[in-house]
């Protein structure tokens, strides 16, 4: 007989919310392993006396949680998603009947923190991970990704333009970023330029769709981070990568400690920086917060992009043995030339032997500092390879970085054998980490606005990372026999004799 089931809804239910989550409900595992009381004290500065009561530290945290573990990126879509389902409102100490939050009170609350609480709840979990023996600090990998920012490329207006004399005067002055002078100006044009023309013939850039009212193809206009800037976040940046669209980015920043995949430091950064320059503040964070742990960072790798004379020098001032590849302009040997470490001279070893010795330093624009060295006129002027060499000059010049003794040491490191297995270890342990944090974890876009809410953003995927690592992790070491098996050689002789009886006694009956 086939059945149908007809709904009547009664008029007084006896229900109770903790009876309708099963036991072993994920989030039911989540409240017993974290403890987020100390929040109340953290969170206690940025409110008053008096007034009317804000949402609880400890709920806001919690559905932020709720919100990166399931990949929700709207907060309306977040408040939402709690109020239907059973187990978080448990997780989150609202009842059946009770309204949650308004989706503005989460974004206006995760303002009104500071960076500080959500990096003192980083360090908490990770302390969760050290203490369950799934960080090792010995070495640490780092890698970066762009983060999606909430600004659009068509928000973008041309900075103001002044005399070079002018913008010296407003960089005293507030609001001096959204100012560009003259001559960046013009060398921004002139590398648009030659951008387009460049590249007018290239495949991809046929057949636009867009048209002007002539019919003629209307080809996209090249925009730059010196010349333009957003009203909407002044703090994203225009940046690309190979195969990818220009968009408002920021930098997301991570180390991972390579034992078991662990995060320990995650930031955000400007997106138009290198990732040399952002090396400093991602690998700090990490010596800070392990350090809190009692543990100290001995090896530190990266790929190619955090190769700079200052991202080096840091590792050595912090004896961190760093395995980071040297960028491509490094040259180890100069064809034809020989160093001479003890002289600071390079000395020709064809024609007539020219000495080239060091001069002067030159600091370029950009801060980085040069040494140059070149020779006497007298050698080189009647060298048979004097056209090869230096062409119409007079004397041959050589200019190196200043910091060429960094690069000189990572140079020999890395041809080692250790050096090629670091870097299949680095490969193989920040790039998943990062891809699950893109796609699972919701750290592909950031829907606030400002670089410390980027900040907190990426601090809050990473935090959740971690909390899913330390929810599994299960430990594959056995039990050492010295703690099992008791030390008496006596004992354990009659230990081995008394399973042995036991084992045998039907058969000696």
């Amino acid at each position: 007989m086939q059945g149908r089931k007809e709904y009547t809804p009664k008029m007084m239910y006896q229900l109770h919310l903790d009876e309708m989550v099963p036991i072993d409900d994920y989030y039911r595992k989540l409240d017993a392993a974290l403890d987020l009381h100390f929040l109340y004290k953290a969170t206690e500065g940025y409110y008053g006396e008096e007034g009317q009561e804000s949402i609880d530290p400890v709920v806001f945290f919690k559905i932020c949680l709720v919100g990166y573990l399931n990949n929700i990126n709207s907060d309306r879509k977040l408040i939402e998603y709690c109020a239907n389902c059973l187990d978080v409102r448990l997780y989150i100490r609202y009842d059946l009947d009770e309204p949650l939050p308004w989706h503005s009170t989460i974004s206006r609350t995760s303002q009104l923190f500071g960076e500080e609480v959500f990096l003192e709840l980083f360090r908490r979990v990770l302390s969760l991970c050290v203490q369950k023996g799934m960080v090792r600090g010995k070495r640490q990998v780092i890698d970066s990704a762009f983060i999606k920012a909430n600004a659009s490329m068509d928000s973008l207006v041309e900075k103001e333009v002044v005399e070079d004399a002018e913008l010296y005067l407003d960089e005293l002055n507030e609001g001096s970023e959204y100012k560009v002078s003259t001559s960046k100006k013009t060398k921004v044009e002139q590398h648009h330029a030659w951008k387009a023309e460049a590249y007018k013939n290239q495949p991809s850039n046929k057949n636009s769709k867009q048209l002007d009212e002539n019919g003629n193809s209307i080809r996209p206009k090249y925009l730059s981070n010196h010349t333009h800037y957003s009203p909407t976040d002044p703090d994203a940046r225009i940046s690309v990568k190979p195969g990818k669209a220009r968009q408002m980015n920021y930098f997301g920043q991570i180390s991972v400690d390579d034992a078991n995949h662990v995060i320990t430091g995650a930031c955000a950064d400007f997106a138009d920086q290198r990732d040399s320059q952002c090396l400093p503040a991602i690998l700090g964070q990490s010596i800070e917060n392990l350090k809190e742990q009692g543990i100290k960072i001995e090896q530190a790798a990266a790929d190619i992009g955090y190769s700079s004379g200052t991202a080096l020098r840091y590792c050595e001032e912090h004896e961190i043995d760093a395995y980071i590849p040297n960028f491509g302009l490094y040259k180890p040997v100069r064809e034809g030339f020989v160093y001479n470490k003890e002289l600071d001279q390079y000395e020709c070893t064809r024609g007539n032997k020219a000495i080239i010795p060091f001069r002067r330093h030159k600091v370029e624009r950009d801060g980085r500092g040069k040494k140059i060295y070149w020779s006497d006129n007298s050698k080189c002027k009647s060298c048979p390879l004097r056209e090869k060499c230096i062409g119409k000059g007079d004397s041959k010049k050589i200019d190196d970085t200043i910091d060429k003794p960094y690069y000189d040491r990572m140079h020999e490191k890395m041809q080692t054998p250790y050096a090629k297995k670091i870097s299949r270890i680095r490969s193989r342990t920040v790039e998943p980490v990062l891809g699950t944090l893109l796609n699972f974890l919701n750290m592909r876009r950031v829907n606030t606005r400002g670089i410390e809410l980027a900040t907190k953003h990426v601090m809050m995927a990473a935090i959740c990372y971690n909390l899913k690592k330390y929810m599994k992790f299960k430990s594959t070491k056995a039990e050492s026999i010295s703690s099992v098996l008791p030390l008496d050689q006596k004992a354990i002789k009659a230990s081995v004799l008394d399973l042995f009886l036991a084992y045998f006694k039907p058969v000696f009956v």
